[in-house]
């Protein structure tokens, strides 16, 4: 008898629900999870676990990528698989405080929806027409937020450890997935992480940004879907074709 594939669980990242990766499970399916109400990453990989069963591929965008090596870190017996999309191992530079505080000032003084109008922009990379039909439900997806919410994901971001050995010492398969036109986690900051997991497979997807995927959702699911059959991760009849 065939050993079963494992599932695929979808980690979002800040500010972020289930519309981020919506796109992509509709051709590869797998739970999603987002973090509102938590102030830890360790808490956040701790529910996860606690909510699922046997192996996992996991999916981590932005700060859900932080999530799933400190899943690894916790269960690394259950981590069939990683992707990690948008994201990064260091922890917080020296400045990072002030610039997260600016954010912070104006969610607190003038609401979720300054937030969205100031977050949201540079986070961006797809064609300016494409921005602009995802920007109405990316807006709604942050006002949605409540501000202790965002605050405690800062707190968690802020409180990050170097993740790096984590990524060095996983030996299972990999994925890292950039986009070119990424400021936040630009792709030289997925080098680096390649640099201490060599057996990783590195993406680029051209013409996205952070939000790759739902800026860019056919590809990040083609890009995954290849990677996780070439590792016998998924069945290779039900990658999207």
């Amino acid at each position: 008898m065939s050993k079963p594939f494992p599932s695929f669980v979808f980690l979002c990242g800040l500010l972020s629900d289930a519309r981020v990766w919506s796109p992509v499970t509709e051709t590869l399916p797998g739970r999603i999870f987002a973090f509102p109400g938590f102030d830890s990453l360790a808490a956040m990989a701790e529910s996860l676990l606690a909510a699922t069963t046997g192996p996992l591929v996991l999916v981590g965008h932005s700060m859900g990528g932080r999530v799933a090596l400190e899943a690894v870190r916790q269960a690394p017996g259950r981590i069939a698989g990683l992707v990690l999309a948008n994201t990064g191992v260091h922890p917080p530079a020296e400045n990072e405080g002030a610039g997260r505080q600016r954010l912070i000032d104006i969610a607190r003084t003038q609401g979720m929806a300054a937030l969205a109008a100031a977050w949201l922009p540079p986070m961006m990379g797809a064609a300016p027409a494409r921005v602009e039909a995802l920007m109405p439900g990316l807006r709604a997806m942050v006002e949605a937020y409540p501000l202790d919410a965002y605050l405690g994901q800062i707190a968690a971001l802020l409180d990050r450890p170097d993740a790096g050995p984590i990524l060095a010492g996983y030996g299972g398969p990999v994925l890292l997935l950039s986009a070119d036109r990424d400021r936040w986690s630009p792709p030289a900051q997925h080098a680096a992480m390649h640099a201490l997991a060599p057996q990783a497979m590195l993406r680029i997807v051209d013409g996205a940004g952070h939000m790759l995927p739902v800026e860019a959702p056919e590809a990040t699911a083609a890009a995954i879907a290849d990677w996780a059959a070439a590792h016998g991760l998924i069945d290779p009849g039900a990658a999207p074709a």
